[in-house]
């Protein structure tokens, strides 16, 4: 267990930003699903720049690699355009 009072106060910190990464990441994973579920092109259209925002943010905070965010987003935007 941590004595110092500098690595109680990162341990409180972790674990703060722990559950708020979490948040982020599982919200941007149920818009993903959710996008790619829909069957109307319009309204994906209207929701993909929504979820590229969330997946931008998420590599910018370091929970998701560059690669695996171009990636997805390269994903989505083929998948709308397919619509």
């Amino acid at each position: 267990m941590a004595q110092h009072k500098s690595a109680k106060k990162r341990i409180r910190q972790d674990s703060k930003k722990r559950i708020r990464n979490r948040y982020y990441k599982k919200s941007a994973r149920t818009a993903i699903r959710n996008l790619r579920e829909m069957t109307d092109k319009s309204a994906a259209e209207t929701f993909l720049p929504k979820v590229i925002s969330m997946i931008d943010r998420l590599h910018k905070r370091n929970s998701i690699h560059g690669n695996k965010a171009a990636n997805l987003k390269s994903s989505l935007t083929k998948f709308v355009a397919g619509l």
